[in-house]
């Protein structure tokens, strides 16, 4: 296993997570109209999640010597506050994740268990969130 390749890949992930907490904690601030509090609580979810998922990439980084990454990509606002374009926006960064994620299951497969394990989970958690988004997209 090429250690420094998964430490390169494990820290585009914690970036990438990194830029959901911020991203979805800006979008439940930008919810506005009747639908609001079960949007607002979605991305408030998905804001915790994010930050469990890069503590997680962040604590794999360091047990294989690395150090995770300040999180330094400039995140682009689109000023559409819409709840279907942030939808849209969300399952865009859901896809993302869910590549980034195959990218570290292509590295480690079966070349380690645990990591090969984690990025599995991870996937599948990243699945079932874009289908939910899809579903939510939906009308």
């Amino acid at each position: 296993m090429d250690k420094e390749k998964v430490i390169e890949v494990l820290s585009e992930i914690f970036n990438h997570e990194i830029n959901g907490v911020v991203r979805y904690t800006h979008y439940a601030l930008m919810i506005f109209g009747s639908d609001r509090l079960p949007i607002v609580t979605f991305f408030r979810e998905q804001a915790k999640e994010s930050l469990t998922h890069a503590d997680l990439a962040g604590e794999h980084i360091t047990g294989l010597g690395g150090h995770p990454p300040l999180n330094n990509d400039n995140l682009k606002e689109t000023f559409n506050h819409d709840i279907d374009d942030l939808l849209k926006e969300t399952l865009e960064h859901e896809k993302t994740a869910i590549s980034v994620y195959y990218k570290l299951l292509d590295l480690v497969q079966d070349k380690s268990v645990y990591l090969e394990e984690y990025a599995r989970s991870m996937i599948g958690q990243e699945e079932l969130h874009a289908l939910e988004v899809e579903k939510m997209l939906k009308k």
